[in-house]
């Protein structure tokens, strides 16, 4: 079982910057896709990136393709998103997920219901 947590969020002024952490326990993190979601209230909760368990792919929902950078580092069981260029559009809690499986391949796009394991969440808003 994977057990994430995020932090890094906070406020930032559109046009800049913030780079978001997620934490994992367990043994098996490196073999799992992971995402990043995000959710604004009232509305269901977004695809932002996908990372393969290899790291060597990723995918971004076109929002924030050419923004946005997914990575992962195995060795220290985290998975980042680093958020450049920010836009009021972009305020939203987000999550980070591993898939339901390990050694899954990875796929462009991913639905919440697509993923096994969540973390709490963390805040993200970027003023105008």
């Amino acid at each position: 079982q994977v057990r994430l947590v995020e932090s890094g969020g906070g406020l930032v002024q559109a046009g800049g910057s913030l780079r978001l952490s997620c934490a994992a326990s367990g043994r098996t993190f490196s073999t799992y896709v992971m995402g990043w979601f995000r959710q604004v209230p009232g509305k269901e909760r977004e695809f932002v990136a996908a990372i393969s368990w290899s790291g060597g792919s990723t995918y971004y929902a076109d929002s924030v393709k050419g923004r946005f950078t997914i990575s992962r580092d195995n060795a220290k069981n985290t998975v980042y998103l680093q958020m450049n260029s920010l836009k009021p559009e972009d305020t939203a809690v987000y999550y980070c997920a591993a898939d339901q499986r390990p050694y899954s391949v990875t796929r462009p796009y991913y639905s919440g219901s697509d993923m096994g394991y969540w973390g709490q969440g963390t805040q993200v808003t970027v003023s105008s």
